[in-house]
């Protein structure tokens, strides 16, 4: 892949403005990348961020907990829900003591999706990342963390 400034042709103010720029645009680049890779599987990657949730908590969790913790907040996450129970993935109970709560588990065929998504993305889907090491990895990491907060 070219630098940032081939890529979208542009002149930057800064090399500050040009990294904003490039996270930006290689956010994109690996988003676009995993929708690819997740197309066979038949879900979104909201959708895999929603089982990944489940299958850490390995118990019931309210939406409440589970738009928390995603990493895009959706305001749809009800509809990927539904998504997700349709295909059997997930199980979905209302709470006894106030009907407007919804609970969600993965199910036995959500955590079996995800073991061949995990198999298949040790093998295919992240092999860009070979090209960062773990140090460089952690630096970026806690650019990015100092950066949010």
């Amino acid at each position: 892949m070219a630098s940032i400034d081939e890529e979208i042709k542009s002149k930057f103010i800064d090399d500050r403005h040009r990294f904003a720029v490039n996270i930006l645009f290689t956010s994109g680049w690996i988003k676009n990348n995993f929708t690819e890779f997740l197309k066979p599987f038949g879900i979104s990657s909201q959708q895999f961020n929603i089982l990944r949730i489940l299958r850490g908590s390995n118990e019931w969790l309210a939406m409440s907990v589970i738009k928390e913790l995603m990493v895009e907040k959706a305001p749809n996450a009800t509809r990927l829900s539904d998504k997700l129970l349709n295909k059997e993935l997930i199980k979905r109970r209302r709470s006894e003591t106030d009907r407007r709560v919804v609970y969600l588990k993965i199910d036995q065929r959500g955590l079996e999706l995800l073991q061949t998504i995990d198999e298949m993305q040790k093998k295919d889907e992240m092999s860009f990342m070979d090209k960062v090491t773990q140090e460089e990895a952690k630096m970026v990491s806690e650019i990015l963390d100092r950066i949010r907060s």
